[in-house]
């Protein structure tokens, strides 16, 4: 199991590599600007692999992991890879991030919640998600018609062939089915040998599995100076997972998928916060420097922390569950408002 896990990471983070590659330079070649690339055809390309594992989770009657990978992996991206990337570098937050996608983001955070709250997720909201996906893609399609590079321009950046960008997208694609496979399976048997149950299985390890090509594309990004693409990367990976994958795989699921109480009361409102927390981030300066960024991480180790007490039913969560909501998160939300009030001051 512990192979097929390693197998399947490793599949799913080499085609997600040559899928993102091979997408982000035709998209480059047509002339797309670098924000609106990070938004769609990067972000879509790193949360491919949530795409294909949710959809086979589904397939194989193990909604919890389906659920949870998409769940997990939205409150890993914004507090491990942004909490992380904003430690390596502070990270720019594009002004349109903070008018249209992040609010986006908010609003399907809140929405999912809302669909899930009678405990299940049928084909009909499956299909409302894809077709908000269809209607934010258009959104950003007219808005980079607008901001297109000149085609002149955009050839002379990018090399290598067509074809041979054709060819990385289809063999990532490829990649990416195997590797799914693998990992669903090597995930299903680690949690049975380990008494541990497949919602913190999907929320932890196949969540954080899955993002790694939104990490490493987020870090390389920042650290080669492509700020935009880095933040981007995240909220855009975030509103497909919520449209894209959780769209798809909830309109393919045979029955659907059943959402567990837990989920419901815990872990879909955390995943709304961690949306809200971007917003005040945004307004402080218009980037997220490296405390923000120790928070944002701080808050993952957190949360990583309470599932595994949650799972062991350990004697130690009350406690600890009680000095997070009543005196580390009021401290946390109450610095980003003086932060955020003194920055609307100064402008």
């Amino acid at each position: 199991m512990v192979v097929a896990l390693v197998a399947g990471l490793v599949c799913l983070i080499l085609g997600a590599e040559a899928l993102v590659r091979g997408a982000s330079r035709l998209a480059a070649r047509a002339g797309i600007p670098p924000l609106i690339i990070g938004l769609t055809v990067v972000a879509f390309g790193t949360s491919s692999p949530e795409l294909a594992v949710s959809v086979k989770a589904a397939f194989d009657d193990q909604a919890a992991i389906a659920l949870g990978n998409v769940v997990g992996s939205n409150i890993f991206n914004v507090l491990f890879i942004l909490g992380l990337s904003a430690l390596v570098v502070p990270l720019v937050v594009a002004r349109q991030l903070i008018r249209l996608d992040i609010p986006v983001m908010i609003g399907l955070s809140l929405l999912v919640w809302l669909l899930a709250a009678n405990g299940q997720l049928g084909r009909l909201e499956g299909l409302l998600l894809v077709a908000g996906l269809v209607g934010y893609l258009g959104v950003l399609w007219r808005q980079a018609r607008r901001e297109a590079v000149p085609e002149s321009d955009a050839s002379r950046v990018v090399s290598g062939h067509w074809a041979w960008q054709v060819a990385l997208v289809v063999g990532g694609l490829a990649l990416l089915v195997l590797g799914s496979r693998w990992l669903v399976d090597g995930a299903v048997s680690l949690a049975q040998a380990l008494g541990v149950g497949e919602q913190v299985i999907g929320l932890t390890l196949v969540a954080a599995g899955t993002s790694l090509p939104e990490v490493v594309t987020s870090l390389v990004a920042a650290l080669r100076g492509e700020r935009d693409i880095a933040v981007g990367n995240v909220v855009g990976s975030n509103v497909f997972n919520l449209l894209g994958v959780l769209g798809l795989t909830v309109a393919l699921a045979p029955a659907g998928i059943q959402v567990p109480p837990a989920m419901i009361a815990f872990d879909l409102p955390v995943m709304l916060a961690v949306a809200l927390a971007c917003l005040p981030l945004g307004f402080t300066g218009g980037t997220i420097v490296r405390w923000e960024g120790a928070v944002l991480f701080g808050y993952y180790l957190a949360y990583t922390l309470y599932l595994i007490l949650a799972s062991a039913h350990h004697a130690a969560l009350p406690a600890f569950a009680t000095v997070m909501l009543y005196f580390v998160v009021p401290i946390t939300v109450l610095t980003l408002a003086v932060v955020a009030i003194q920055e609307a001051r100064r402008r």
